[in-house]
């Protein structure tokens, strides 16, 4: 199992490829020389950013407010910029955990790959193989890299199709059939 450990890395964020409607979301952690891309869907990185911030706002308050935790994103650790290239996927996320180390004040992030057993039911208690297992993709990150990864992975998940304003659905180029009305088009209605 290879396990792509970044402790800490010198860049950790989420960003999309392709347009709207069509994009693919990665996470990439760059350090020692090295980039890990890994790919995963939207609603994955909503998830980890949403999750991300929910941790750290919990260790504030079981803290007193005392943990070396900052309510918002650090200007001076924002990242705006692109993924860096070449994208060369090393998998794609099944499942993500997350910890806080109290020993360190660090954010732990994993990500490990996507595996056929995700996929299948298995009995609970099957023998075990001599496979590999899964990749793991593991982050060490401090609070405040925290909440800027949270912020620009929450701004890489809006930057895609509008909402519709009635049915939330996603809006496309092609038009949107809202199950707000009835399977018309907005448009299409008269008095």
């Amino acid at each position: 199992m290879p396990v792509f450990n970044y402790d800490p890395p010198d860049r950790f964020v989420a960003g999309a490829v392709g347009q709207p409607g069509a994009r693919t979301f990665f996470l990439q952690a760059r350090g020692q020389g090295r980039i890990t891309t890994v790919a995963l869907e939207k609603f994955q990185v909503a998830v980890l950013a949403d999750r991300l911030d929910e941790l750290l706002d919990e260790v504030l308050r079981r803290s007193g407010g005392r943990a070396p935790v900052p309510a918002m994103a650090p200007a001076d650790l924002n990242d705006e910029g692109p993924l860096d290239l070449p994208i060369d996927e090393d998998f794609r996320v099944g499942t993500m955990a997350l910890a806080w180390d109290p020993d360190t004040s660090q954010v732990v992030i994993e990500a490990q790959e996507a595996t056929e057993d995700d996929e299948e039911d298995e009995e609970p208690f099957a023998v075990e193989d001599d496979r590999p297992g899964p990749a793991v993709l593991r982050v060490r990150i401090s609070p405040g890299a925290a909440r800027a990864f949270s912020r620009r992975a929450l701004d890489v998940v809006a930057a895609g199709r509008p909402p519709c304003p009635l049915c939330g659905q996603p809006l496309g180029a092609e038009g949107h059939i809202c199950v707000r009305l009835n399977g018309h088009h907005p448009g299409g209605l008269s008095a």
